[in-house]
């Protein structure tokens, strides 16, 4: 039991989950699993006391049980004790003004990340403003690499993601082919199938890998299905750069998913042994091969919140992550609808609080800037939060034609999106996709040259015959 007074009243919280989730800001999804502080007064009173606590408790009053939940082994048994010394004898109050301080440099805060658990992580998010938010997370660099580089330091990538209702193999080509006009893909050229057979992805992994030679672009692709069948599609030969997978805080909301950490071992090592990453010239192999997708609400949409709140389900959701060491992780911030985000508002801050806590974990961090039709949210939302990203230092976003999917019937971020966080923060696109684009005249000192290049020209040709 937690205790304190706020002027004349005095607030009660029952443990930790309890105080954690009446610290958080208002969300619909806290509201819906009955978390949510009962008023402004009771949240400022959480955080108050959320604030004195020590960061080592994290370590000893655990949120879901060892015993019970093999994320929270996880999370346990990889806490590197020595990385979290220089913060070790910090309240989550002090961490705060820490992170916001000078002494949080970039190194100091790369060395952290290993010491850090989810819960302090957080924890401390809970007492952030969204300008602190951005300031820290803009402070962390994480960088990986397999066909290109994702998450240097003054460089910004897009997912191409060309979707069709149908996978109709010419219209996703031409939706690939317009969004590299505009300079995306370098971070993955990514498809959600519309049937989700093994039959159907592997024939759209050989498509788009002969797409990729064919115009010799340094990225990468990936077919998002689930883990299962990218597994099979190995198995068959298929030409699988990336492994994906959305991924959640708890053992019963991955069991939702159909994963465990068993099976995500296996399609790790698989798609490792393929080597087919670049060999980059301090002669090692881009050896980051998984790609996860996380979201705000996913564990209490399958009944597996085990009473925490959504926030703090999200950072967990990042341990399972980091075990992999991924090429990219992003939050779909406002996929999953109005009963977890509301609206625009909580849209925004969910996006940079599951950013912030990714990077701070060590991850190389995305997100789709998005919303589902039926939320109280637009398209200036979403110019808010892309802005907002883009100071952050956000290592991608999506690239969707019109910023419409048609086939997954949301709203999310466009091409011309990108390349305005591109003009505005001088962030280029990783750097040897960026040399692509110059190379093939899509580009010409970093400027859009349109219309397009003459070998993209005879390319789309040739497809529509």
């Amino acid at each position: 039991m937690y205790h304190t007074t706020l002027g004349q009243t005095h607030f009660s919280f029952a443990d930790l989950r309890d105080l954690l989730a009446k610290a958080s800001v208002l969300k619909s999804g806290d509201e819906l699993a009955g978390l949510a502080a009962s008023s402004a007064a009771e949240r400022e009173a959480a955080r108050c006391c959320l604030a004195g606590l020590p960061l080592n408790l994290f370590l000893s009053e655990l949120l879901i049980p060892y015993e019970t939940d093999e994320v929270t082994r996880l999370i346990v048994d990889s806490h590197d004790a020595a990385a979290f010394v220089p913060v070790s004898g910090l309240s989550v109050g002090a961490f705060r003004d820490w992170l916001l301080s000078d002494m949080a440099s970039p190194a100091a805060l790369s060395a952290l990340s290993s010491g850090l658990t989810p819960e302090m992580v957080a924890a401390v998010c809970k007492l952030m403003r969204n300008q602190d938010l951005v300031l820290v997370a803009r402070k962390c660099q994480v960088v990986t690499r397999f066909r290109n580089t994702i998450g240097l330091r003054g460089h910004f990538s897009t997912r191409l993601q060309p979707n069709h209702p149908t996978d109709d193999r010419r219209g996703i080509l031409a939706s690939t082919l317009d969004g590299l006009m505009f300079g995306a893909g370098d971070a993955v050229i990514g498809v959600n199938p519309a049937l989700d057979s093994v039959d159907a992805c592997t024939g759209l992994l050989h498509m788009l890998d002969e797409l990729r030679q064919s115009l010799n672009i340094p990225t990468q692709s990936c077919v998002l299905t689930h883990v299962t069948n990218t597994i099979a599609c190995i198995e068959r030969g298929a030409p699988v750069d990336l492994v994906f997978q959305s991924v959640a805080g708890t053992q019963g909301a991955n069991a939702g998913f159909g994963i465990d950490l068993s099976l995500l071992d296996e399609a790790h090592a698989a798609a490792q042994s393929l080597q087919r990453g670049a060999v980059f010239p301090d002669g090692r192999r881009g050896q980051n091969v998984m790609y996860f997708e996380t979201g705000q609400g996913s564990a209490l949409s399958s009944g597996a919140h085990c009473g925490v709140d959504q926030q703090t389900m999200e950072a967990r959701a990042y341990a399972v992550a980091r075990r992999y060491q991924p090429l990219l992780v992003n939050t779909v911030v406002g996929f999953i609808g109005p009963e977890y985000l509301y609206d625009g508002k909580q849209i925004i801050r969910a996006g940079l609080e599951d950013h912030f806590c990714g990077k701070l974990l060590g991850l190389p961090m995305g997100c789709d800037v998005c919303y589902t039709n039926h939320a109280e949210a637009d398209s200036d939302d979403m110019d808010v939060l892309l802005t907002m990203l883009g100071a952050a230092g956000a290592n991608f976003i999506m690239g969707v034609p019109g910023a419409d999917d048609i086939m997954l019937n949301y709203q999310s971020t466009s091409f011309h999106d990108a390349w305005y966080v591109r003009k505005v923060f001088g962030r280029p696109p990783a750097p040897e996709f960026a040399a692509w684009l110059e190379g093939v005249g899509l580009t010409s000192g970093g400027e859009l040259q349109l219309p397009f290049a003459g070998l993209l020209r005879e390319r789309l040709l040739e497809l529509g015959r």
